[in-house]
């Protein structure tokens, strides 16, 4: 059977996840700000939380209709026959998200969606769903625009990006979708050097090695984990099938081309901490050292780095220092290397001294991003003024 499905990502990422979407055999798909539309079987659903590493959840549809006010929304939940989703004794969470809506409550309207759905279990079955804001079996999300409303279902659980194989997290991390999107963005695939001379928690390496591995990201899940699997439809045979040929996908290499590298001590034992708890520390080289002063691990290859825009540098005049130095840093230690750097900050281009090839605009978050491609060569890349 075919159903409508909605995958949110990072916004930026929408053509990559349209990729990934078609890889899983997804049909009539298009893209729109912040995700991708998309039709397929519950084999399309299953495949694309297994093996996407951009998508952040998948959400099936299960109703949509037009509105005017808060009980037409009500009415819509209320059709919806919700015991064939799930039991009554799972625990349940409803989330809006509106554009343009006008709606003058999100609250009040979660709360009606939550009445909808129960007063439907009471109707049919005698009994109502309880509520779990922490940890919920079966989450519902509503999206309203400015004249329709839709609702899904959940079939992810926790987002995507949260692959199971990190033990050690740093403040405000680069979520592991947007890690991704961003290696492929860059161009990077497995056997390219690469290094991550900035890697906080060994996000950008732990991406890497997992790509390199030919390990899906869902498989570092726990059983249970996803959504679909507290689901009445639940196919626990596709899914085993599904899982056991991307297990048998996974390569065994000895050592990767992938070095990480932090001045701070602790942000290097975090990611040595994530690499053993992935199971991967003896294929990823990581030290301390400051970026300015480190030698490039190879004669070519990839420079990917998330430095600090405002959050870890105290204040604008030390970001203003640090940016030359940095531009200096690349063009003596990484000539004939490719250098990716993620910034909020719109000063950087300028003040590292350094023209960008390519700019592309990313979100972190609600963070609105640049992520800027140096190609590096010897000396400056800006012809020298003083020269005719």
């Amino acid at each position: 059977m075919i159903h409508r499905y909605f995958s949110p990502c990072p916004r930026g990422l929408e053509p990559l996840l349209a990729e990934d979407i078609a890889v899983a055999n997804g049909s009539d798909i298009r893209q729109v700000p912040g995700g991708v539309m998309f039709a397929g079987n519950l084999e399309t659903c299953y495949r694309v939380n297994l093996e996407s590493r951009i998508a952040t959840r998948v959400l099936w549809q299960v109703g949509q209709a037009p509105y005017q006010r808060e009980d037409d929304i009500y009415r819509l939940a209320r059709e919806i026959y919700w015991p064939r989703h799930f039991k009554v004794d799972n625990t349940i969470r409803v989330y809006v998200t509106s554009i343009k809506s006008s709606l003058k409550s999100l609250e009040y309207i979660t709360l009606r969606v939550k009445d909808a759905i129960c007063d439907r279990f009471r109707d049919d079955t005698g009994q109502r769903p309880s509520v779990n804001t922490r940890e919920p079996d079966v989450r519902i999300h509503l999206f309203v625009t400015a004249t329709d409303a839709t609702l899904y279902v959940d079939t992810s659980g926790e987002s995507l990006y949260v692959r199971g194989h990190k033990a050690a997290r740093v403040e405000a991390p680069l979520k592991e979708n947007l890690a991704a999107g961003i290696l492929r963005l860059a161009g990077w695939k497995p056997g390219i050097p690469l290094l991550d001379p900035m890697c906080g928690s060994g996000t950008f390496l732990l991406e890497a090695a997992q790509m390199s591995l030919g390990e899906a990201p869902g498989l570092s899940r726990a059983p249970g984990d996803f959504g679909f699997e507290r689901l009445l439809g639940y196919d626990a045979a596709l899914w085993r099938r599904l899982t056991i040929e991307a297990a048998d996908k996974r390569l065994s290499p000895d050592r990767l081309p992938i070095w990480g590298s932090d001045i701070s001590r602790d942000a290097v034992a975090r990611t040595e901490q994530n690499l053993a708890h992935a199971g991967i520390d003896d294929l990823v080289a990581v030290k301390q050292a400051d970026l300015l002063r480190r030698e490039a691990p190879a004669p070519n290859g990839l420079l990917i780095a998330n430095p600090p825009y405002g959050e870890r540098l105290s204040d604008q005049d030390e970001m203003a220092a640090f940016y030359p130095k940095l531009g200096d840093a690349l063009k003596k230690h990484f000539a004939s290397w490719d250098c990716w750097i993620l910034s909020a900050d719109t000063r950087l281009p300028k003040m590292i001294g350094l023209s960008p090839k390519r700019k592309t605009p990313l979100f972190n978050g609600p963070l609105e991003c640049r992520l800027y491609y140096f190609p590096i060569v010897a000396g400056s890349n800006r012809p020298d003024k003083g020269k005719n």
